[in-house]
């Protein structure tokens, strides 16, 4: 993190988190600018140079991305008048899918590259298929035909075991919140099952849902309001063309014109 004052005194220092944190006000209507104000407040600091206290900016970058990100709204406040601690119901939208690029530092941002060129490489796959109309199949297509183990390349850096070398994300559970206080009311959790189904933990109760029924836990009401979520690596499947379709097979020549 960097903060600095008015008068362009600054320091830096860096500080190891578990977690981000989405702020909530008026202005944020989704994820990505809550987790991006969260990187930024003002604080107050006694200067040595200016030999007062002094409003610093504080900026923050990430410089590590972990396999699993955990990202907690900040959806309770202190009510000084009812001395509650109340809820901010506001409707945030979330993706199934997080690109956490825009959060780094501009020396993860360049460590990151390769990692996200893999992904890159496969949508140019795709769009190939496309445009030529070959039946390209990646690993998880032949899975599906095949009942065949899906292989996927490594989502962590070689030397950084728990890291992400790619910073795409793929939602893997939320745990929601239902009620008014944070002293009351009811918790659930919602884990991803397999592609679009999930599970949804209630108590003793399980039950079986949906995508959209997920997304739906952003907020607006009394209903079940997402309070964390927890992010998994997006994995990179190995493609592999299919070689006979590819392959130009030779002519066969005649034993007579070998001969002359």
């Amino acid at each position: 993190s960097r903060a600095y004052t008015s008068g362009k005194q600054w320091y830096q220092r860096r500080v190891r988190g578990t977690q981000l944190r989405c702020h909530i006000n008026t202005d944020v209507r989704y994820m990505q600018l809550g987790l991006t104000m969260g990187l930024k407040e003002n604080i107050e600091k006694t200067s040595s140079t200016l030999g007062r206290n002094a409003v610093y900016v504080k900026t923050s970058n990430v410089n590590r991305l972990p396999s699993y990100l955990t990202i907690n709204f900040i959806r309770f406040f202190y009510k000084e008048k009812e001395n509650i601690n109340a809820k901010v119901l506001k409707d945030i939208k979330f993706p199934m899918e997080y690109d956490a690029f825009e959060l780094c530092t501009p020396e993860l941002k360049e460590k990151l590259a390769p990692g996200r060129d893999q992904f890159e490489a496969i949508r140019q796959k795709k769009i190939e298929k496309e445009l030529s109309g070959k039946d390209i199949k990646n690993k998880h297509d032949l899975a599906k035909e095949d009942n065949k183990e899906v292989r996927y390349e490594p989502h962590s850096f070689p030397d950084d075991t728990g890291s992400s070398n790619s910073g795409y994300y793929e939602l893997q559970a939320v745990l929601t919140h239902q009620g008014r206080s944070s002293s009351s009311g009811h918790y659930v959790a919602w884990v991803r099952h397999k592609e679009d189904n999930w599970i949804k933990c209630d108590d003793e109760k399980l039950s079986i849902v949906k995508d959209e029924d997920v997304l739906k836990l952003s907020g607006g009401g009394d209903w079940h309001v997402a309070y964390t979520l927890l992010y998994g690596p997006k994995r990179c499947p190995i493609w592999e063309e299919d070689s006979k379709e590819d392959k130009k097979e030779e002519p066969v020549v005649p034993e007579m014109e070998k001969m002359e």
